[in-house]
């Protein structure tokens, strides 16, 4: 079977691994680094990458770029020494150079890789991800989010554990928070949350913006004016950044025009670092309390709060982490390094590796994923709301469904528009592709169409359109951000997620139990009568939820509560939901 590389694409570093002699190891490139800079210049024509392209971005600014990952899934480009490139292009050469740096060290050809992305990365973000991993040559298995990648190798080193995890992942310009439990061997994530645009660079820009301040000057014109000024300081307060992790003060040169050092020098304590970046940390601090608040935890319930990413070793970290947990945070493994090993284990698990059979792990939706459907206030219809049909955090793969309704006597045409997001209004989310028909069956207003979405680890989502009136479905399959997926690993999984559907509300048993119990109604006193209405609504949902533990609930509650009321059902009681 072909070998499958981990690879940790990060907005300040990149790095690989490969799952070998049964473990995890980090892939050195050719300078015998773990880290590779995730910078790419041009000097004569000729591209460069990684600490020479970085060191270049200092010197020589229009000839590099940096933090282009911070751009994917947008239509911003960088430009480098007169050519124009974007986010894809720029990381495939980074990872084209990775790919290298493994086919070296492993001694033959490299085609299959498992790449990390944030957690919160939306739909067209990982797209960008697997295209730019298609640019660099590479066969792209699995997406996974970083959170889980780390929390991969924290339950590979440590499978008889149980315990509840939460990993903090700060890299240089993404953060994301996972809740997670670890039992018997089993990897369970229970809510993940974040932000796409908050990392260590943030931390960065707002100490050179203070110390630009300090004398006289104002951020956004020197980074116009003076770009080589500017890069050279924001070097300088990286290095200063890294120093407050360990001394209570710093000083910082003040390069000139073209970069070079002065004798100039401006002094910042940490309290002052801590006054300054305050507003980052209070945007820290609501994806970790939404996280908590989705896998209904409590802090005191956390066991082990698990750093990841190197922005991670701010104190500022540290301190917040001790003040809302009462505990010191967990780095057992480099945060550096953590995330790239776990997309090692991410690959074995893929290959089915020995070394990995005993585990097991769930992942989550992200993000919400619904329609757009019209609403009616005051008699007048208004468009553009959005319904959740599978909410963030639901363990996948799964399948939900939801029931809307037409609009108009004898309406012909149907279009439902798919989108991700959390927003109440879908122009607020991201559009990932639609579903038409033009042959409803005449009916008259208010005819119920039954929505079922279906999704799994790949990112396949498959949207399914059931008309009662006349039994006929209608799907497409969107693989928005799985370009990479053959058509035949495509239907593979498409008829994978057929088996996570249940429909409860074709079954003709089941709708004898509505038929009985709507029989019994009008036999039962008032204060009975409302109370089994109740409960047969509560089935009837049930039924069109697609949910079983819910229809089974549901169905044994409303058995019994005609039981309660001497009118037992024995009809076809026996393979209800076969």
């Amino acid at each position: 079977m072909e070998t499958i590389i981990g690879i940790d694409l990060g907005t300040t570093n990149s790095l690989c691994a490969v799952f070998k002699d049964g473990k995890p190891i980090l892939i050195p490139n050719n300078q015998g680094e773990f880290l590779t800079p995730s910078a790419v210049g041009l000097v004569d024509e000729k591209v460069i990458v990684g600490k020479s392209a970085k060191d270049l971005k200092v010197t020589q600014p229009e000839n590099a770029s940096v933090c282009f990952k911070r751009y994917m899934g947008t239509d911003t480009e960088q430009e480098i020494a007169g050519k124009k490139f974007n986010s894809p292009e720029l990381s495939a050469i980074v990872l084209k150079t990775l790919k290298e740096d493994a086919e070296k060290f492993l001694g033959h050809e490299v085609k299959d890789a498992v790449i990390t992305v944030p957690a919160y990365f939306n739909d067209h973000q990982r797209k960008a991800t697997k295209l730019a991993g298609s640019i660099a040559g590479l066969n792209v298995k699995r997406i996974i989010n970083e959170p889980t990648a780390a929390a991969l190798v924290y339950g590979f080193h440590d499978q008889d554990a149980d315990k509840k995890l939460m990993i903090i992942d700060l890299g240089g310009g993404t953060f994301d928070v996972t809740i997670m439990e670890i039992f018997e061997g089993s990897l369970e994530i229970t809510s993940t949350a974040g932000e796409s645009f908050l990392g260590g660079e943030d931390f960065t820009f707002r100490m050179a913006a203070w110390v630009l301040q300090q004398v006289g000057k104002n951020l956004e014109m020197v980074e116009f004016r003076q770009p080589e000024l500017m890069v050279r300081l924001i070097k300088l307060c990286e290095e200063a950044k890294r120093k407050l992790v360990t001394e209570t003060e710093v000083s910082i040169s003040i390069p000139d025009e073209k970069g070079n050092l002065t004798d100039q020098k401006v002094s910042m304590t940490y309290d002052q670092f801590k006054e300054i970046t305050s507003e980052l940390m209070q945007r820290l601090e609501k994806p970790v309390i939404r996280a908590l608040r989705d896998s209904e935890s409590l802090p005191d319930e956390i066991d082990e709060i698990i750093l990841v990413g190197g922005a991670t070793r701010m104190s500022l970290v540290s301190d917040y982490i001790k003040k809302l947990f009462k505990k010191d945070p967990c780095c057992q493994h480099d945060p550096d390094q953590v995330v790239a090993l776990g997309a090692a284990v991410q690959a074995a698990l893929i290959k089915d590796d020995v070394a990995v059979e005993d585990m097991v792990m769930t992942d989550v939706c992200p993000f919400t994923l619904g329609m757009q459907i019209v609403k009616t206030f005051g008699r007048q219809n208004h468009e553009g709301y959005f319904l959740p049909v599978i909410h963030r955090n639901t363990v996948i793969p799964v399948s939900r469904e939801e029931t809307v309704f037409t609009m108009h006597d004898n309406q012909q045409k149907l279009t439902v528009e798919v989108y991700q997001g959390e927003s109440r209004k879908v122009k607020d989310n991201i559009k990932l592709g639609e579903l038409a028909i033009e042959d409803l069956p005449p009916a008259p207003e208010g005819q119920p169409i039954n929505v079922r979405f279906s999704y799994d680890m790949n990112g396949i989502l498959e949207v399914e359109l059931h008309i009662p009136k006349n039994g006929k479905k209608y799907r497409t399959v969107l693989t928005n951000h799985v370009k990479n997926l053959s058509e035949e690993e495509i239907q593979s999984a498409v008829k994978k997620l057929q088996g996570l559907k249940f429909y409860p509300r074709d079954q003709q048993a089941n709708r004898d139990i509505v038929v009985f119990a709507e029989s019994i109604v009008g036999e039962v006193n008032a204060f009975e009568r409302e109370s089994l209405e109740q409960t047969i609504d509560a089935f009837e949902h049930a039924m069109s939820s697609g949910e079983q533990e819910i229809f089974e609930a549901a169905k044994q509650e409303l058995l019994m509560r005609l039981s309660s009321l001497g009118h037992p059902y024995k009809k076809n009681t026996e393979g209800l939901n076969e």
